[in-house]
């Protein structure tokens, strides 16, 4: 049997592949944060007017230790009632769903036509 080599890549196609790797991975993490989809809880449940360390929940341990980080009752004050929001849309889920499938669909096909292009070198049509 013949001994197979893979074909080879350049260098320069090498770099083009890391650099779309890089590009897609930092967009991957960043684009979310630009648009406001992920980071910090996005709404305060009931505000206090006059926030304390005491009317905000916190224990003389917890306000030391926030005292320590430079914050004042203030200042905290949205850190700590801080609440996620869970909510989402059908529209968003079935969207999500259909764009994951899609993906599943294109990688099985890539997969199979690679997969075919080794098969043939190897053992031929």
């Amino acid at each position: 049997m013949a001994q197979y080599s893979p074909p080879k890549q350049s260098k320069a196609s090498q770099l083009i592949d890391v650099i779309v790797l890089v590009v897609l991975t930092f967009g991957a993490l960043f684009v979310p944060l630009w648009l406001g989809l992920a980071g910090a809880a996005k709404s305060v449940a009931t505000p206090v007017p006059n926030p304390t360390w005491e009317t905000l929940g916190q224990t003389p341990a917890q306000a030391a230790k926030y005292e320590a980080l430079g914050y004042t009752p203030e200042a905290a004050h949205d850190l700590i009632l801080a609440r996620f929001d869970y909510s989402f849309s059908i529209g968003a889920l079935l969207t999500m769903i259909v764009v994951i499938l899609l993906y599943y669909v294109l990688i099985l096909r890539f997969s199979e036509v690679e997969y075919r292009e080794v098969i043939s070198e190897k053992f031929g049509e």
